[in-house]
């Protein structure tokens, strides 16, 4: 899977989380509480999307690193298994 589209599913992933959300206005790079009302419940919500969607393992001490798009996209990207797919 390439990291383009990594970043569509995350994305897709978020608003799911988030339907309120503009996916256009999103800057990918800022923590998503500071561009939206976007709570602990969503964070939680969205690291268990991502965790299921991708086959991943989060634990909690990583949900800094899915703060943002970029950090959550990046974050999959590095922990995909060595396929490189979802299963």
């Amino acid at each position: 899977m390439q990291s383009n589209e990594i970043r569509t599913q995350v994305l897709s992933l978020l608003t799911r989380i988030a339907p309120d959300v503009d996916a256009g206005s999103i800057d990918p790079k800022r923590p998503l509480r500071d561009q939206f009302d976007f709570d602990s419940m969503d964070a939680l919500h969205f690291a268990a999307a991502l965790s299921e969607a991708f086959g991943l393992d989060i634990p909690e001490r990583d949900y800094a690193q899915l703060a943002s798009l970029e950090g959550a996209a990046q974050f999959v990207l590095a922990h995909l298994p060595a396929g490189g797919g979802a299963p």
